[in-house]
């Protein structure tokens, strides 16, 4: 069994035991720590056995290039700073309210965001939201720690980090040495933030999944 399956496997068992309107579930970590594969594998086990399953990425609430580079905070797109914290807040309240919602996505090819991309109807009983900067204690994200009902986060150790974020840009067409070069200058920096300011969450998974110390499972 991969250690994919085993955190599916133990995310879903918690979900399934709870059963109210609306669970928004908090999937975080680094970037390039599988995050987004996590969500969609879950809400795929979740949506199968007829528990309908929205994945909503924090990615859609990316700055646009032109506010970034107006605010010369270009050279650090995916920094906390760089994204409508605000505006997400407000997304993951609304998501809490358990009406009809409309979430942005983002195009990393094309590097913009896609305004009312997904729709998350009132009848959604799990919302999977991944992200960064989702249980990060830096204001306003910390805002978000209570909003959540179940939170996971994915620890990988940096040096594999490292390689994957690299993959990321060499995936993109870039070359060897632009692609390491964007890694280390922005995507390693940013990591490492994460890592620094993490608050606990309900589950930590690294190679095999755990409950994180002093919480529930």
């Amino acid at each position: 069994m991969n250690t994919l399956t085993e955190h599916v496997n133990t995310l879903a068992e918690d979900l399934f035991e709870r059963h109210a309107p609306r669970t928004l579930v908090a999937v975080t970590g680094a970037p390039g720590s599988g995050k987004s594969t996590l969500a969609t594998e879950l809400a795929r086990r979740l949506n199968v056995s007829k528990r309908q399953t929205v994945v909503v990425p924090m990615d859609g609430f990316h700055l646009d290039n032109a506010v970034l580079e107006d605010r010369d905070l270009r050279p650090r797109k995916g920094a906390p700073e760089t994204f409508d914290a605000p505006g997400f807040i407000r997304l993951v309240r609304a998501l809490k309210s358990g009406e009809e919602v409309f979430a942005p996505i983002f195009d990393r090819t094309r590097d913009i965001a896609i305004g009312g991309a997904i729709a998350v109807p009132p009848e959604a009983e799990f919302v999977i939201v991944e992200g960064n900067y989702l249980m990060f204690d830096e204001t306003p994200w910390s805002e978000l720690a209570p909003l959540w009902d179940v939170t996971a986060r994915l620890d990988v150790p940096m040096p594999e980090l490292r390689a994957r974020l690299i993959h990321r840009w060499l995936s993109l067409n870039h070359s060897r040495a632009v692609a390491t070069r964007r890694a280390e200058g922005n995507d390693i920096p940013n990591a490492q933030r994460v890592v620094d300011h993490a608050l606990p969450c309900d589950f930590t998974f690294d190679g095999q999944p755990h409950p994180a110390p002093n919480l529930p499972a």
